[in-house]
Parts: C-alpha cells; sequence; structure tokens
C-alpha cells in the first residue's frame, strides 16, 4: 500500500504563486512515476502534470504549460508542482497521485488540497 499527503494549497491572488508538495510513504518503490491532477466544483478530475521517478520526464497538461512545473526528490520521496502566475480558473482541489509500476494506470490517491485563486 502507498500513502500520499498534499500539502502547500491556499488563497492566492490572480497572478500570484504556490508550491504544492506530496509526500509519499509505503510501498513505493515499484512506482514508475507521479503525478497532479485537479477537480474544480462541478468539473471531472483532470490531468495536471506528470513526472518519472527516474529521469525526471515529465508530461503537463496545455492550460498549465509554461506557467506550472513538477519536480521530485528521490531522496525524500517527495514530489512538488510549482504554480506561478495562478488564473482564477486554476482553482480546484489538487491531488497527488501514483502508479504501481510502469505500464500501470493512476493507482494510489492522496486526499487533495483546495487551492483557491481570487481575481
Amino acid at each position: 500500500q502507498v500513502q500520499l499527503i498534499e500539502s502547500g494549497g491556499g488563497l492566492v491572488q490572480a497572478g500570484g504563486s504556490l508550491r504544492l508538495s506530496c509526500a509519499a510513504s509505503g510501498r513505493t518503490f515499484n512506482s514508475y512515476r507521479k503525478g497532479w491532477f485537479r477537480q474544480a466544483p462541478g468539473k471531472e478530475r483532470e490531468f495536471v502534470a506528470s513526472i518519472t521517478w527516474i529521469g525526471g520526464n515529465t508530461v503537463y497538461a496545455d492550460s498549465v504549460k509554461g506557467r506550472f512545473s513538477i519536480s521530485r526528490d528521490n531522496a525524500k520521496n517527495m514530489v512538488y508542482l510549482q504554480m506561478n502566475n495562478l488564473k482564477p480558473e486554476d482553482t480546484a482541489v489538487y491531488y497527488c497521485t501514483t502508479d504501481r509500476g510502469a505500464s500501470t494506470t493512476w493507482t494510489y490517491w492522496g486526499q487533495g488540497t483546495q487551492v483557491t485563486v481570487s481575481s
């Protein structure tokens, strides 16, 4: 089993920045990648960014390219999401997630952290 705990959410004005953190524990040694999703009220959960544990290859949703940056610290088993130039449409609950290995789906999810961007 894998446990994921997010932190760093909050209220920020448009144009501001936040840094989300995700601490992973448990049986994480098979994990191939970690990612961030978000869910706004009344909308489906959507992909934001992902990073491979080995190599650090990243993928971003078009809506956040150039503004968000995902990174990881393998030694601390942490993954981060640096969010700059935030917009009101970035308001959502942000979830950290990981898989069970290469070619597997997103399997484990954190409880989420609220990000609210005021205009």
